[in-house]
C-alpha cells in the first residue's frame, strides 16, 4: 500500500506566481465539469506543470494526478519525487508508491479513487503523452475496468495551455534572447577542421551560462550531407573548408522553449545554395505574415508550400513546417498538437507561441538550407521573438 503525505502549505513555483497557478486550477475544474466529467487523471508532465507547478521527472515511471471537480487534488508518485512535489506543486495530498517486485501503482490509483467516492464516475484521462506508457496505460485500463468510465481527455489541459499568460510570455522572451546569443556563439566558433560537436558545446554553454536550462532535446547540429536530414545523427563530424551546418535547437528557461533554426555556411556557397537561402527567407516572411489571429493554423503551412513549390522545391521540403511551443519535458521541445501543415483548421489565437520553419534538403545535390523562428501571435499579427540573421 502507498503512504500519504501532506502537500506544501505555501508552494513557491519558480516560473509563475502561486496565485496564477490557483487561477489555472480553478478554471480547469470548471472545464472538467463542463465536459460532464467528475475528475481528470493527469499523466502528461506538461499538464502537471501548467496546472499545479509540479516539476519532476517522475513521469518516466508512474505518476498520476487526480483533479476532481470538487475536493482535494491528489498526486500518486514515487518516493524520489516527494520533496519536489511538496516544494513545487499545489497538490495538497501526495501518495507515494514504492518499488517492489509486486508494485502495482494502477491498483493503488483505483484505491485512491474509491476513497474519493469516484466509483461509477465519469473520469477523464490523458493518454497521448510520454507520461503514460502503453504498459502503464494497459494497467490502468485493467485496474479501472468496471470501476468507472474512462473518457479520453487529452485535449482538456492541452487547449488551455496553448494561449500563454503574460508571465509565460516574459519567460519565453528571455529564452528567445538566449537562442539568438547561442546562434551567434556557434557562428563565431565555426571553422574548418573543428568537430561540429564544438558548435553543440558552444550552443549549450551559451544557454546555460546565460541562466537557461538544459533543453528537453537536441541541439540538432547537422553538417555536410547530414544537413539534409530532419533529425540529429550520432557521432561528430569534422568541418571542411567549404561546408554547411544546419542547426536547430531550443533555448530553455523554466521548461519554456524558444526554438530557432539557422544555417551556417563555410566558404563560398554555390549559386544553387544561395538560391535556396533566398527562397527560404521569402517562405519565412510569407509564413509569419500568414500567422494571424482568426486564421487557421494551416494557412501558415499553405504559405510554406506556395513559396517553396513555386520555386521548384516540392521534392526538397517537408509536409509539416512547425508547431506550437511551451513548457515541455524530455524527450521533445515540440509542444503538439497542433502541427503546422496545410489544411489544419485549428484556429490561431493571440497569445499562442509558434515555431514556423522552412527546411530544404536536396538528397540529389546534397545541399541544404533551413531557417525557423519563435513567434508570438499578437492581436493583429505575429512578432518574431528570435531575430538572429539568417546568414
Amino acid at each position: 500500500m502507498h503512504d500519504r503525505f501532506a502537500g506544501p502549505a505555501d508552494p513557491r513555483p519558480a516560473h509563475v506566481g502561486a496565485d496564477e497557478l490557483r487561477d489555472r486550477l480553478a478554471r480547469l475544474r470548471v472545464r472538467i465539469g463542463a465536459e460532464g466529467l467528475d475528475a481528470l487523471l493527469v499523466f502528461a508532465p506538461e499538464s502537471h506543470y501548467w496546472a499545479t507547478g509540479l516539476d519532476t521527472g517522475g513521469y518516466v515511471f508512474f505518476q498520476c494526478g487526480i483533479v476532481p471537480v470538487q475536493g482535494d487534488l491528489t498526486l500518486l508518485t514515487r518516493r524520489p519525487d516527494l520533496a519536489q512535489a511538496r516544494d513545487t506543486s499545489l497538490y495538497p495530498d501526495i501518495r507515494v508508491w514504492y518499488d517492489a517486485v509486486d508494485a502495482a501503482p494502477a491498483a493503488e490509483l483505483r484505491a485512491i479513487l474509491a476513497e474519493k467516492g469516484l466509483a461509477g464516475a465519469r473520469i477523464g484521462i490523458e493518454r497521448a503523452t510520454y507520461g503514460l506508457t502503453a504498459a502503464n496505460g494497459r494497467a490502468v485500463d485493467i485496474a479501472l475496468d468496471g470501476f468507472c468510465t474512462l473518457i479520453d481527455a487529452d485535449h482538456l489541459i492541452r487547449r488551455m495551455r496553448l494561449v500563454k499568460s503574460a508571465s509565460e510570455v516574459a519567460v519565453i522572451r528571455r529564452a528567445a534572447a538566449l537562442a539568438d546569443a547561442a546562434v551567434a556563439a556557434m557562428r563565431a566558433a565555426a571553422a574548418p577542421g573543428i568537430l561540429d560537436s564544438v558548435l553543440t558545446a558552444r550552443c549549450l554553454a551559451t544557454i546555460l551560462e546565460g541562466g537557461g536550462d538544459m533543453p528537453p532535446a537536441g541541439p540538432l547540429v547537422n553538417s555536410g550531407r547530414r544537413a539534409i536530414y530532419g533529425r540529429g545523427v550520432a557521432g561528430p563530424r569534422r568541418l571542411e573548408p567549404r561546408d554547411q551546418v544546419v542547426v536547430e535547437f531550443a533555448a530553455t528557461l523554466h521548461r519554456y522553449n524558444a526554438c530557432i533554426e539557422r544555417t551556417i555556411l563555410l566558404g563560398e556557397p554555390p549559386a544553387a545554395q544561395r538560391r535556396m537561402a533566398e527562397t527560404v527567407a521569402r517562405a519565412m516572411d510569407a509564413m509569419v505574415d500568414a500567422a494571424r489571429p482568426g486564421a487557421p493554423i494551416g494557412a501558415i503551412g499553405e504559405a510554406h508550400r506556395r513559396v517553396l513549390d513555386a520555386a521548384g522545391y516540392t521534392h526538397a521540403r517537408f509536409a509539416a513546417c512547425g508547431y506550437p511551443l511551451g513548457a515541455t519535458f524530455r524527450p521533445s521541445w515540440m509542444d503538439v498538437p497542433p502541427m503546422i501543415h496545410a489544411g489544419n483548421p485549428w484556429p490561431i489565437e493571440p497569445g499562442m507561441v509558434l515555431f514556423p520553419h522552412a527546411m530544404l534538403g536536396d538528397a540529389e545535390t546534397g545541399l541544404a538550407f533551413g531557417a525557423g523562428d519563435t513567434i508570438l501571435i499578437t492581436p493583429t499579427g505575429a512578432e518574431r521573438l528570435t531575430v538572429a540573421p539568417f546568414l
